[in-house]
């Protein structure tokens, strides 16, 4: 069961059963159901509804993850090799009796009405050698062709981007779709700062629970961690590992900087591409949405001045809910982070004057 504000209403609303409660003198059931949508008081409650637009690994295992998590009830595959998709929808659904209940199946862009989460997977990947710029030419393309088929039977929720140069993406589509600040969003750098937990839990010998470390930026070489905020078990991560006796010095961030930004590329050229990652951060981002259970993400939204920076898309934590990015944090950070944000804003600015 959760509980959340709908409007000026306090709600619980159980997940299995979707009753919904008003409290005000006394517990009352106040909902009702239209064209398969739950709504109460006038406010449409969620019915956790996806859509995974690009049916490849990606957008397969983020479909995958979704499913065993038991984090949507429909999950429909939109791509553009019907019998492909075909065959990924009945794959993950196949499963389903012994680890999730929802509905998997491939669709079309008239599938977009009435999602929670719209998921854009479709383009690209990287191929050996390349960095995530070297897609925006063709990737902006089809994501142009993705935006004007959802337009033509999108009513709601938030679109999670995931394709790259994500940063590019977002803040293209958010100029195209025309929706509320926040709603539409992109991975960003949330997968920069799960593997950046990984190689600190593990150089600690901690638990990655233990760790708490943002990166912020460009998904790509112009990202930035936040040493400054970095912390283990609730201390400062220099003080940790002073007390544990292990070296923190610029040297060693600068490795686990560089190792953290090249991960990506070394993944590829180990097995040709990456999604098992990616598909796992993507579930995580979901469950804020779909849940209505807010979570902090390093994850990329156009910004509106924050840390001084305007018109580009950035990742920076945030506040993710039941409308993709409710709120972007400004944090204090140190100086020599902030001027590197910077510095990728206009390296961004720069690729956009490009488009």
């Amino acid at each position: 069961i959760s509980c959340s504000l709908v409007g000026s209403e306090m709600c619980i609303r159980d997940r299995n059963v979707d009753a919904v409660f008003q409290f005000n003198s006394r517990v009352t059931p106040l909902f009702s159901q239209k064209g398969g949508i739950m709504i109460m008081g006038g406010y449409i409650i969620s019915n956790r509804k996806v859509a995974v637009i690009g049916a490849g690994f990606v957008g397969s295992s983020i479909a995958y993850a979704l499913t065993i998590r038991k984090l949507a009830r429909e999950i429909v595959l939109i791509d553009i090799d019907k019998e492909k998709t075909e065959g990924e929808a009945l794959d993950i659904q196949h499963g389903i009796p012994e680890l999730g209940d929802a509905v998997v199946r491939a669709g079309g862009y008239e599938d977009c009405a009435d999602c929670d989460l719209i998921i854009i997977t479709a383009g690209r990947n990287r191929k050996p050698g390349e960095s995530r710029l070297d897609l925006i030419t063709g990737n902006s393309q089809i994501l142009k062709n993705v935006v004007e088929q959802i337009q033509k039977y999108y009513t709601r929720g938030a679109i999670m981007l995931v394709s790259n140069p994500v940063d590019v993406l977002v803040y293209q589509c958010t100029r195209w779709m025309g929706l509320p600040d926040g709603r539409v969003f992109g991975t960003g750098c949330e997968l920069d700062s799960s593997r950046m937990v990984r190689l600190i839990a593990d150089y600690t010998n901690r638990d990655t629970e233990a760790v708490k470390i943002s990166i912020v930026g460009e998904h790509g070489d112009a990202q930035i961690p936040i040493w400054s905020r970095a912390s283990i078990d609730g201390m400062p991560i220099q003080e940790y590992c002073e007390t544990q006796g292990l070296p923190w010095t610029k040297e060693q961030r600068e490795v686990l900087t560089e190792q953290v930004r090249g991960m990506g590329a070394a993944i590829i050229k180990n097995k040709g591409r990456t999604h098992y990652g990616i598909a796992t951060c993507a579930c995580y981002l979901a469950g804020a949405v779909l849940d209505q259970r807010p979570a902090i993400a390093s994850v990329s939204t156009v910004l509106r001045g924050e840390y001084g920076v305007s018109d580009v898309g950035l990742s920076v934590p945030s506040i993710l809910g039941v409308n993709g990015v409710e709120k972007r944090l400004e944090e204090e950070w140190a100086q020599e982070e902030l001027t590197l944000f910077r510095q990728a804003a206009d390296k961004m600015k720069g690729v956009l004057k490009t488009l």
